[in-house]
């Protein structure tokens, strides 16, 4: 009982997530689309407002005698969270890289109709779009996926949903 109390919890703080990605992507794609500027003009602007925010704090809790109650060292992630960011980099390139040795090497067919038919449909995308857009479709339907799953109600009728699901397959097996 005391899992499940857990992992509603978990669920509901997943949905948060999704908002604040849906807004900062919204941000992001405003910035990059409609003021037609680069993602690096982007992250310059965002490092200056930081800057020259945090120096006016710093000069007002220095001119009023308060201690600056947040410690930089704090913000430092772990090694394995690094590590653990890394891998999963790593793995999503080489297995990119595996897919399409694979399919360069003519063996399968199918592999191969696949990976030409995709990277087309890519292609064609690229050209009536902007990546811009691309990625922030993506980000809306990566967003959606996560509010749906932190909506407790939903997303606990499906799990029952797929565990019936599953045992029935079990028991024709």
């Amino acid at each position: 009982m005391e899992e499940d109390g857990h992992e509603k919890q978990q669920w509901q703080g997943q949905g948060g997530k999704a908002i604040v990605m849906l807004i900062s992507g919204t941000l992001i794609y405003y910035h990059c689309t409609f003021r037609n500027s680069t993602f690096l003009s982007l992250l310059s602007d965002v490092f200056l407002v930081i800057l020259c925010s945090l120096a006016i704090l710093g000069l007002l809790f220095r001119h009023f005698n308060i201690s600056v109650p947040v410690d930089p060292l704090e913000w430092q992630i772990s090694q394995d969270t690094a590590n653990g960011v890394f891998a999963c980099l790593a793995n999503t390139v080489g297995a990119a890289e595996s897919v399409l040795r694979v399919a360069a090497a003519g063996h399968d067919k199918k592999l191969f109709i696949r990976v030409v038919v995709s990277l087309y449909l890519l292609s064609v995308l690229g050209r009536l779009v902007s990546g811009v857009t691309v990625a922030y479709a993506g980000l809306c339907l990566i967003c959606l996926y996560m509010f749906v799953e932190s909506s407790l109600p939903l997303s606990s009728r499906l799990s029952q949903y797929l565990s019936r699901r599953e045992n029935a397959g079990e028991i024709q097996d």
